[in-house]
């Protein structure tokens, strides 16, 4: 059986959370300790892992009801930050499978990378309790680039650091926007990774090239 991925790509890039890493249990965490200050009951987790992938705008709203327009969002977000920013990697691992493929993609000597629009005060100390900053080829964060995902800039300039082109890469990602700048920034393949933290009936609509519902898919396409 061949593999584009594996025989036919000269670099897979990843979005970082709900893609190759599982941060839902430290950014709810982050929302849980903000209601237990403020005398509220912690939610499940169940419940706030579907705007992991929302940045503090969708987690807040989904923890506290509190939309950007309210006057005490920008307290409630700097506190929500602070507090992750120190307990960013508690339960935070790869996803089951994830290390299997990065390790096969290491073996075959295809660069991986990161392209997250996490803010880099974030993505580089969480990369580096996980061990992963010396394996990664890459790591393009959310303010690396002049803007950040659905634009192509953050893609676009993952492939240029690379010395790449962008024809030749493929993309992984959890979010509509992934796909997007994808798309946008020309990559050989982008793939929806069905098992991040989107609702299954709309990944469908993104028009990726593929959809994975678990990381070692990733291997066999």
């Amino acid at each position: 059986m061949t593999s584009i991925i594996l025989e036919r790509t000269a670099a897979v890039l990843f979005d970082l959370d709900g893609t190759l890493v599982d941060s839902a249990p430290d950014l709810a965490g982050a929302v849980n300790a903000l209601r237990i200050s403020r005398g509220l009951e912690v939610l499940p987790l169940a419940q706030l892992r579907p705007y992991a992938s929302h940045g503090a705008r969708g987690l807040i709203g989904a923890g506290l009801s509190v939309v950007p327009e309210h006057p005490e969002f920008d307290a409630l977000r700097n506190e929500f930050l602070d507090y992750y920013q120190s307990h960013a990697c508690v339960e935070t691992a790869l996803f089951d499978g994830m290390e299997h493929v990065l390790q096969t993609l290491e073996a075959h000597r295809i660069p991986w990378g990161i392209v997250t629009n996490k803010h880099e005060r974030f993505t580089k100390p969480l990369l580096e309790q996980l061990n992963l900053t010396n394996r990664a080829a890459v790591i393009i964060s959310g303010d690396t680039a002049e803007h950040a995902k659905p634009h192509p800039a953050p893609l676009l300039l993952a492939a240029e650091r690379l010395g790449l082109s962008p024809e030749k890469l493929v993309y992984v990602g959890d979010d509509q926007r992934d796909i997007q700048s994808a798309k946008a920034a020309n990559y050989q393949l982008s793939i929806a990774a069905a098992y991040g933290y989107c609702q299954a009936d709309e990944v469908s609509l993104w028009q990726a090239d593929f959809i994975v519902q678990q990381p070692e898919e990733l291997l066999v396409i």
